[in-house]
């Protein structure tokens, strides 16, 4: 099995109830015990959303159980940055920094990104970054 990085767009429709293509893929992995990546920025941009303490501590828990990327944060963050400039010379302008952070964190892991997020799309078409809508 190949190991696949969700996107927080996948995780709160997925923890919201949500049925989409992706959360329904999301939820076959998780069923199969597929090894699913998850980075610090997708971690703390899910649990920031999560008002019910219970909830939020369940979610905690159960996030950290997956696979967690262990790249130097300054790194991460200097590559993410250099992502984003190189984008904007190609004349691709993505709308949130964190994209390109999660983007690079892919990116290094050669890994398949599973999003709901057009910025990921204008990434890919810049980038060798793989990503997947189904």
């Amino acid at each position: 099995m190949e190991p696949i990085f969700v996107d927080t767009t996948v995780w709160v429709d997925w923890f919201k109830g949500i049925n989409s293509p992706q959360t329904s893929r999301l939820a076959a992995y998780l069923t199969q015990n597929y090894p699913i990546w998850i980075a610090p920025v997708i971690l703390q941009e899910i649990l920031q959303g999560i008002r019910d303490d219970r909830q939020h501590e369940l979610a905690k828990t159960s996030l950290l159980a997956l696979n967690l990327f262990l790249f130097e944060p300054y790194a991460m963050a200097t590559e993410a940055a250099q992502l984003y400039r190189t984008l904007r010379k190609q004349g691709i302008t993505i709308r949130k920094a964190n994209d390109c952070l999660i983007a690079q964190y892919a990116l290094k892991a050669g890994m398949m990104l599973l999003h709901n997020d057009s910025d990921f799309d204008l990434i890919a078409s810049g980038t060798p970054l793989k990503t997947s809508r189904f």
